[in-house]
């Protein structure tokens, strides 16, 4: 985090929470609606993220979903703009991926469920690739507002050329608001963009562009992200022009009332060429909806802003229209997510906060639950990286749906040979992020290893230990071991280029890492998750 970021709560947000415009100190207020990686929770979700059940519903104990969200930002809408004052929706990218409608329709439920709901602009997200450049055109045919990305240049792919713009003014209550965007320029690392996007750093194509718009008479320039909450402070302080920026790609929750926020909202950053610029983000699964509060003055000069993430909860009525709709969509994939496939003795802890950050009960069982299905294959380590769990699971029984929220992304298991040294740098990637909630971070079964923090990114990993006829022995750079992964990781995903360069005898064969999960959760049920020191920091 850059230390000219200024952590200052936002004051005034109450008054905005409860639908009214407020006096604006000059000029105009603008009110900002806005979400991020809503990762196609399209059905209500639990607290753990997962797909809500009907007696949590009945409970009210259930949050977010395409219904209550249809519902929430168009009263929003109508009530700020019934004041007199422009309102904008924007999402910040990664409304694909999470949950069996992406799995089952491919992206076309959640385009169409922003374009029901009217949104204005959207970032593209880099799940919006996770089915190549034809997943992020579904978007593109689906939607008439436009898709936005500055520093992608998509002119070589036939599928994309002149379909993502780099940037728009929308007239909106008199003003000009100009938007631009950024997508992670890891991408290609962790989707499959393909080799005919190219992906240009941030700072300058965003600061271009800025200096682009306010030729244009653009005010206020916004910039619509998915980089993640540090790049977005970054991206503050260093593109000169902009008025705010509103984030995703951490799935940081920010709030101006609630102690439990992972941050301020806003979270006010010092721009270098002077001035102060408003980041914020609203969490994840479309559990918040964040509303921005900009004051501006005739110019449409910042002058202040407040706002917070508001709890999309039992409070929220959901659409009866969008909820027909859901259920009409729901009915081809509602046998496979209610049958009961084992039964967990506890809850499995799959919160992105554990497992991209350390070991984590649901980190250990898929590992442990891919090396058992390798068994007898001459494999005697498993690694997974922790962004690839989605959910945790509560304790009883356990449905296919919720083993399918885990693992939503339909990797299959790959073995191959790799040599120790190697090994360690594989570690040493998924130690590299961990600050910035990553999702390279490797969970691990039959291997063993500490991480330091206080050391830089390449040398942190230490105390490697592997089991060798029922011992733990430690790593030898120069020995092939027999590893089980993902195809995802396997072929250079989150950064293990190492598996996709030097790896040996790889078999790619092909079982679904979810049934997988499923079958060894059969096998040992009741299962009781646990953590035994796999794992350790220093």
């Amino acid at each position: 985090m850059s230390s000219r970021v200024a952590l200052r709560s936002a004051l005034g947000s109450a008054a905005f929470l409860a639908f009214g415009a407020g006096a604006g100190l000059a000029g105009t207020t603008l009110h900002i609606l806005h979400m991020n990686d809503f990762h196609s929770r399209i059905e209500p979700i639990n607290r753990f993220g997962a797909t809500c059940s009907a007696s949590d519903e009945a409970e009210g104990q259930c949050f977010g979903g395409a219904a209550r969200l249809y519902t929430l930002i168009n009263a929003m809408r109508d009530e700020l703009g019934a004041g007199g004052d422009p309102v904008l929706v924007l999402d910040a990218g990664d409304a694909s991926q999470g949950s069996l409608f992406y799995t089952t329709y491919g992206g076309q439920v959640e385009a169409d469920m922003l374009e029901r709901i009217g949104f204005d602009a959207m970032a593209v997200g880099n799940h919006e690739f996770d089915l190549g450049p034809e997943g992020l055109a579904v978007f593109l045919d689906t939607l008439s507002f436009p898709v936005l990305s500055t520093n992608l240049d998509v002119s070589a792919s036939n599928l994309l050329a002149g379909r993502v713009l780099p940037h728009v003014i929308i007239e909106r209550g008199g003003l000009r608001v100009g938007l631009v965007s950024a997508l992670a320029t890891d991408t290609p690392e962790i989707a499959a963009p393909g080799p005919t996007v190219r992906f240009l750093d941030e700072i300058d194509t965003l600061s271009a562009a800025v200096a682009e718009l306010q030729s244009a008479g653009a005010a206020p320039i916004i910039a619509l992200t998915h980089v993640g909450y540090a790049r977005d402070l970054e991206i503050a302080e260093q593109v000169p022009g902009l008025a705010a920026v509103i984030g995703g790609h951490s799935h940081t929750w920010l709030s101006a009332s609630d102690p439990a926020r992972q941050g301020p909202y806003p979270t006010w950053v010092d721009r270098s060429d002077g001035g102060i610029v408003p980041v914020v983000q609203a969490g994840s699964n479309g559990r918040w909806l964040g509303h921005l509060v900009l004051e501006l003055d005739d110019a449409g000069n910042l002058l202040h802003a407040s706002g917070d993430t508001i709890s999309v909860d039992a409070s929220v009525t959901p659409d009866p229209g969008m909820q027909e709709w859901i259920a009409e969509l729901a009915g081809p994939i509602e046998e496979l997510k209610s049958r009961v496939v084992a039964e967990a003795a506890e809850g499995i802890d799959g919160d992105r906060t554990s497992c991209r950050a350390g070991e984590c009960t649901m980190g250990n069982l898929v590992s442990d639950a891919m090396l058992a299905r390798v068994a007898g294959q001459g494999i005697s380590i498993a690694i997974q990286n922790g962004g690839g769990l989605r959910a945790s699971i509560e304790g009883g029984e356990v449905t296919m749906g919720a083993v399918l929220a885990v693992l939503p992304f339909q990797n299959t298991l790959a073995t191959f040979q790799l040599r120790g040294a190697d090994l360690l740098e594989a570690l040493e990637n998924g130690a590299g992020q961990v600050e910035e909630g990553a999702g390279r971070f490797a969970q691990v079964a039959g291997l063993r290893y500490t991480f330091d923090l206080s050391l830089s990114p390449g040398s942190r990993v230490s105390d490697v230990m592997v089991q060798d006829a029922g011992e733990w022995v430690p790593l030898e750079p120069d020995t092939l071991y027999g590893v089980v992964s993902n195809d995802f990781m396997r072929n250079g995903g989150d950064g293990y280029r190492m598996f996709r360069d030097r790896a040996q005898n790889v078999y790619d064969f092909g079982p679904d890492l979810a049934d997988v999960l499923a079958e060894y959760l059969a096998a040992n049920s009741p299962y009781q998750p646990y953590l035994d020191g796999r794992i350790t920091q220093r």
